[in-house]
């Protein structure tokens, strides 16, 4: 039996200044953790081993949240394959492997639901890993991510630690990456969208049929997962998070035009890539621990348009050098 974090427990968030870190900051915080630790790109580049072994044996936090990444959608996963594998085998391996080494209490590191067959039977269950090819679009990052699920299993076995794998859905909310070269779905629909409302476009073109189902989970919902399980899971195998409800493109794109308020004509490139035509998680095990998420699409899609419009201008030099990367 592992005990839960205590309110002053020495916690350290890889990956805090990107969206997913940025919301178990915020609510880490909320929930009243006070030894937060956190360090900037400048001042700890996770892919460096001597400088993350270096960091730990300094800090020696008691609990990692590991949501540091290098992250991207469709375009930026074809054009930077061996940056996706590279950078998150190399993040990964390194803490992991330093948190065994200074005697972290506990590990959540937190995946991709991409780690999944494309075409496997919906909705997915945790069991479906490794059953037939992936979605070749992301296959690099995948890899990189079903690597560090193994790694977890794999310390846990030979060394008895308590390193855990979440598998979220996709993602969105405050924090997230709104370039075009480099987004996801819904920032990416939020900034095209957004930009022909104030060139009073009358159409904007997007990617694709529109066909594809995906699945959303507001940030701030999944940072409350990544609490929660930290607290109350201890399981060898990994666990999905999410809503349980997926959404086609077009009706996305559809509600995210109501929000923006465009009044134009939504068109699709039929010529363009669509991805995996559906995602969407069983989230029976998560359920069946007592955790739900709380914030609905069309809500969570406000809060994610507002957050933009407030940030929407171009970033410091600094933070644009590190685009694309999930704050580590």
């Amino acid at each position: 039996m592992y005990d839960s974090m205590h309110q002053n427990a020495k916690i350290y968030v890889a990956g805090h200044t990107g969206l997913v870190g940025s919301a178990l900051i915020r609510v880490l915080q909320k929930k009243r953790y006070t030894n937060l630790i956190t360090k900037t790109f400048g001042q700890l580049d996770l892919r460096k081993q001597l400088a993350v072994d270096s960091f730990f044996r300094a800090e020696k936090p008691d609990y990692v949240f590991l949501g540091a990444a290098k992250v991207g959608g469709i375009k930026a996963n074809n054009e930077f394959p061996a940056s996706f594998i590279y950078d998150n085998l190399m993040i990964e391996a390194n803490i992991i492997h330093a948190s065994y080494k200074y005697g972290v209490k506990k590990l959540l590191f937190l995946g991709s639901s991409c780690i999944y067959p494309r075409l496997c039977n919906q909705p997915i269950l945790e069991e479906y890993l490794l059953t037939s090819e992936l979605e070749k679009t992301n296959e690099p990052y995948a890899l990189a991510k079903i690597a560090g699920i193994k790694l977890c299993e794999s310390y846990n076995r030979q060394y008895g630690t308590n390193f855990i794998s979440c598998m979220p859905t996709n993602l969105y909310g405050p924090h997230d990456n709104f370039d075009l070269e480099s987004s996801h779905v819904i920032p990416a629909l939020i900034a095209k969208i957004d930009r022909a409302k104030e060139e009073y476009a009358s159409s904007v073109q997007l990617w694709g049929t529109g066909n594809p189902r995906r699945e959303f989970l507001y940030v701030d919902d999944m940072a409350d997962a990544c609490v929660f399980l930290m607290n109350n899971y201890n399981d060898l195998g990994h666990i999905n998070v999410g809503t349980g409800k997926d959404i086609a493109i077009k009706e996305l794109a559809e509600l995210i035009k109501e929000i923006v308020g465009f009044d134009g004509e939504i068109l699709f490139n039929l010529n363009q890539l669509d991805g995996t035509p559906r995602k969407l998680l069983n989230v029976e095990k998560l359920s069946n621990l007592g955790w739900h998420a709380s914030t609905s699409l069309k809500d969570g899609l406000k809060k994610a348009y507002d957050w933009y419009c407030v940030y929407k201008k171009p970033k410091p030099i600094q933070e644009e050098l590190f685009k694309g990367y999930e704050g580590f």
